[in-house]
């Protein structure tokens, strides 16, 4: 039986008696039985505060909606934002209501994914401040073994890429956090309940877990694996899927007329574990909300040889190198960087002088190197 922190915190019970708590977590911090992590430690424990990541404690946030402060109605605490608009962060009013900061969500393990940069600006805080970090560590969704991608270079470090992670990094949010500690010189006193039971070769379908959604954009675990991928589609004017039934699992625009050419296009590059349909679809909300959109949907038909990043740049390319309207969107804030460099960790993919091939090229040798990096830092 595999079991994520949160089903072995019994056997750590002495690090949370006696402290105030604070949690940082979502509708994923759930133990075996979706018994609600912030019920468990406020039965068990003492807790004091709830922090809020992207999309709030309940998932009644929309993605990029700030998340305000309030009281909890069914413990009575504080709920804290860490998603308001003017900053991300654990403040000092915040950390002197509690002893220890606690972390339990489930990450999808991949590096624009923004739980794991609320993870890690909350370690660093608490460094600062001097308060333990616990981690209740949980499973990689998309296994511990397979790395994709460039590593985050760092003067494109935003929200959506905090740390230099591959894009598909093949690493627990306990073991991030650890790597992150020793690389950035933070000495946090961090602390991780381990998993049990969980073979990191494993993809989610493997582990006899129940997958619930981390966010509304990630209905499912094929969903998970293609955003690996299919996100960088964001930094675009194409429809990434949002506002359909199969987020960043169809991909297209109106100016997409000829979605079979497509869809044959991608199919004759023979990428593996996976095949392309054309499709019609209407995006009921998000970009080109009610408009007809063609493009393709992107069908895994082998989870463990599909390499979503491959996948998600060579369609890029393709619309890209094909069709005259496609365009890069422009920085989200005045003087920033374009919101697809900050995703890809670089401007390289925004070049149109650059080269499919010469970027996979580039991306493997990469991922190749960080997996070497990584792997002292290996809980399982």
């Amino acid at each position: 039986m595999i079991r994520n922190g949160i089903d072995n915190i019994g056997k750590y019970a002495k690090w949370f008696e006696g402290k105030r708590l604070g949690l940082i977590t979502a509708p994923t911090g759930l133990d075996r039985n979706f018994v609600p992590t912030y019920r468990i430690l406020h039965e068990r424990f003492t807790l004091s505060a709830l922090f809020s990541p992207e999309h709030g404690v309940r998932g009644d946030a929309a993605a990029g909606a700030t998340v305000d402060t309030y009281t909890d109605k069914e413990t009575g605490v504080p709920v804290y934002s860490l998603y308001r608009s003017d900053s991300k962060r654990l403040t000092p009013d915040m950390l002197d209501q509690v002893d220890m900061v606690v972390y339990d969500i489930q990450d999808v393990g991949v590096r624009f994914y923004t739980f794991i940069s609320t993870m890690l600006y909350a370690l660093e805080d608490c460094a600062k401040a001097g308060k333990p970090f616990v981690v209740l560590d949980r499973v990689n969704p998309l296994d511990g073994v397979t790395v994709e991608g460039n590593v985050l270079k760092e003067q494109y470090r935003s929200f959506v890429g905090g740390y230099g992670l591959c894009v598909r990094y093949g690493l627990t949010p306990g073991e991030v956090a650890a790597m992150a500690n020793e690389e950035m010189g933070w000495n946090a006193d961090l602390r991780i309940v381990r998993c049990e039971g969980w073979d990191r070769s494993m993809l989610f379908p493997y582990t006899g877990l129940l997958f619930v959604p981390p966010s509304v954009g990630i209905p499912r675990f094929e969903t998970a694996l293609v955003y690996a991928g299919t996100c960088l589609f964001e930094g675009t004017n194409v429809s990434e899927g949002r506002g359909t039934a199969l987020p960043f699992e169809m991909i297209g625009a109106p100016y997409i007329t000829d979605p079979d050419r497509l869809a044959d296009e991608m199919n004759r590059k023979g990428l593996s574990g996976v095949r392309f349909r054309p499709v019609w679809f209407r995006p009921y909300a998000s970009k080109h909300a009610g408009e007809l959109c063609g493009g393709v949907q992107l069908h895994i038909t082998d989870v463990r040889a599909f390499r979503p990043v491959e996948a998600g740049v060579a369609l890029l390319f393709a619309i890209r190198d094909t069709y005259e309207s496609f365009a890069f969107l422009p920085p989200v804030r005045e003087n920033g960087r374009p919101f697809l460099d900050l995703l890809s960790g670089e401007p390289r993919i925004r070049d149109r002088a650059t080269d499919v091939r010469d970027v996979l090229d580039a991306f493997r040798e990469e991922s190749r190197a960080f997996a070497e990096r990584k792997a002292p830092f290996h809980l399982y």
